[in-house]
């Protein structure tokens, strides 16, 4: 069952981590996005794999964006 990566705050996209179809688990570093001048990380809230990614570097995105989608 896919699961959506969703964005916790409004911010810039700092860093993507991963790329579709990498093995990732649960809790592991997917994105960093910068808000309020902090680097928040954002994680996995799963073990799968990496089926989209709907973000990359420099993109703003929104409280609940989805991010990625994890398979």
């Amino acid at each position: 069952m896919a699961q959506e990566v969703l964005a916790a705050l409004a911010g810039n996209v700092w860093k993507v981590s991963v790329e579709v179809g990498d093995t990732v688990e649960e809790d592991d570093e997917l994105f960093v996005v910068e808000a309020l001048k902090m680097e928040i990380p954002v994680y996995s809230p799963c073990d799968g794999s990496v089926a989209e990614i709907r973000v990359k570097k420099g993109d703003k995105v929104e409280e609940d964006d989805v991010m990625a989608v994890i398979d």
